[in-house]
């Protein structure tokens, strides 16, 4: 149950105004991600950034770690370690992406975590695959094959990793779902950056070189961007519930093609528009038969 359940309509609509905020400035905290990794691209290797992001987010988020107490009281241990590591292979996926290929292709394709998510719980959780559902996933896949064009001469394999790193969330999200029952949610971040540092930090060291001031400082910047949004998502979802909050995810889109544009001269194609639309309509299609379903076992 979010804060907003069950207050009245004046005090609601401000805490809904209040949590639209924070997940628009997290949307626009994690459009700067690929910016930076972009900026370091070539100078810093994808390990050593991974490292450094899961560090430095760390130290900006500690003290929030330290006030919320009680973390040897999680009732997961090893399924913490999998998790990080999932969401390490992750983000190294797309660090890759964001470094070779475009930004706004790459980011159009992250939207297709909802749909991997959605395939996922019907193969792993044994949810229904209705036929709005299987629609919703055919819609989905049609939306990516647009924009990562593989019968093209302009077919970008750097897109794949974009494509891996989907449905790398999409996996930690279903982790997520079955962890979050028995475990806080401030519990479940921290463990989440607490073991992410040594496992980063052993891949780190195999290709390890000491970054420069310059990219050190866009490194501290992104840790502290990457710790800034999470906790903002965090706080939203408390206060909101999330079919509220996740359509927001998506101006990502428009302000990473702009930042694209500003800062390395990239123009979003015609291709990641109507791939990202078709992929929005995707999520749409399956978040309306999820909600039917909901329905119809409430009634019986």
């Amino acid at each position: 149950m979010t804060v907003a359940e069950g207050l009245p309509e004046s005090h609601r609509r401000k805490v809904l105004l209040a949590a639209a905020g924070m997940m628009v400035l997290a949307t626009l905290l994690n459009a700067c991600d690929g910016v930076i990794v972009r900026l370091l691209a070539g100078e810093v290797h994808p390990f050593i950034i991974g490292f450094f992001r899961a560090a430095f987010g760390l130290v900006f988020l500690l003290p929030w770690i330290l006030r919320s107490g009680d973390l040897m009281g999680s009732p997961y241990r090893w399924l913490h370690v999998l998790r990080a590591a999932l969401k390490l292979a992750s983000l190294l996926a797309l660090f890759v992406a964001f470094a070779k290929a475009s930004l706004s292709d790459v980011t159009a394709i992250s939207f297709s975590t909802p749909i991997f998510l959605l395939l996922g719980a019907c193969l792993l959780l044994g949810e229904q695959m209705t036929i709005a559902r299987a629609i919703a996933v055919l819609v989905g896949f049609l939306g990516m094959l647009v924009i990562i064009r593989p019968d093209a001469g302009s077919f970008d394999p750097a897109l794949l990793f974009a494509l891996a790193g989907a449905v790398l969330t999409a996996l930690i999200q279903l982790i997520l779902k079955s962890m979050s029952g028995r475990d806080r949610p401030d519990r479940l971040v921290a463990w989440n950056l607490i073991a992410m540092v040594p496992l980063a930090f052993v891949l780190a060291l195999s290709v390890w070189q000491t970054p420069d001031s310059r990219a050190l400082g866009l490194l501290a910047a992104q840790g502290a961007l990457g710790a800034a949004s999470q906790a903002l998502v965090t706080r939203a979802f408390s206060l909101a519930d999330a079919s509220f909050l996740a359509p927001l995810d998506f101006l990502r889109l428009p302000v990473i093609a702009l930042l694209a544009f500003v800062f390395f001269g990239e123009v979003a194609g015609i291709s990641t528009w109507i791939g990202a639309g078709i992929i929005i309509s995707a999520i749409l299609i399956g978040t309306m038969a999820r909600g039917r379903n909901k329905e119809g076992s409430q009634r019986f």
